[in-house]
């Protein structure tokens, strides 16, 4: 009589453990890649903006990033320039990248004389709009 068995081996047990050791460190492997590269794919120039009550930008074309650091160097969108170099070139590149608006990104323990002069500097083009970029502020309420 079969019943299903195979005759002649002794019945064995089956086991059904899957060993997951090496995947755990594979999984945990690629988490400490992606949270090393993550930063470095964001792009542009890290800098601690400061806080206030701000809305999130909405605008519609591709806008145009100065940035000024702690250091006082300023940005071009990722590309430092000398500020002598801004002021002459800045009318320049922003004909050429047919801006209107541009978004000034300043650390918040930049030099204040250097913000101000990279201002200035963009509030003498004609017919360009500019803004100053901050982390939205978390009310308590």
């Amino acid at each position: 009589m079969n019943d299903g068995r195979r005759t002649g081996r002794p019945d064995v047990a089956v086991r059904a453990d899957i060993n997951v050791t090496s995947l755990v460190d594979v999984a945990f492997t690629l988490l400490v890649i992606f949270i090393i590269t993550a930063p470095m794919l964001q792009g542009g120039v890290e800098v601690d903006v400061p806080e206030a009550s701000v809305a999130p930008i909405t605008h519609q074309d591709e806008p145009f990033w100065v940035t000024v650091d702690r250091d006082g160097r300023v940005f071009i969108a990722e590309t430092e320039v000398a500020i002598e170099e801004f002021e002459s070139a800045f009318p320049q590149l922003l004909r050429a990248a047919q801006a209107q608006m541009v978004y000034i990104r300043a650390d918040s323990l930049a030099w204040y004389g250097r913000v101000l002069g990279v201002i200035a500097i963009i509030s003498q083009v004609e017919g360009i709009k500019f803004g100053l970029v901050a982390d939205p502020r978390l009310e308590l309420r």
